[in-house]
């Protein structure tokens, strides 16, 4: 499923136009963005929740020389689903 389909699907379920869903959807998504960005994590009940922990600076290995690489440190989003979402797979 794209976005565009998550978009027809919303306004399908929720009754609303397809402007409306689009514009609901990029609320959302906004919001996790900016709350991530900040530090904080989403916590969506029966869904899961979005985090962006700390990934320390690290030595790599360039896989086409093999020499050594240095890798900055960076936040990386994670998403770790809520029991709901496992239970209904």
């Amino acid at each position: 499923m794209n976005k565009s389909e998550l978009i027809e699907h919303i306004a399908r379920q929720a009754d609303i136009s397809k402007a409306a869903a689009g514009r609901s959807l990029e609320a959302i998504i906004g919001a996790v963005k900016v709350t991530l960005k900040k530090g904080g994590s989403v916590t969506i009940t029966g869904f899961g929740t979005f985090t962006a922990p700390k990934r320390a600076a690290r030595t790599g290995r360039n896989p086409r020389t093999g020499d050594a690489i240095k890798i900055k440190a960076a936040k990386v989003p994670k998403f770790r689903p809520g029991k709901g979402l496992r239970d209904a797979m």
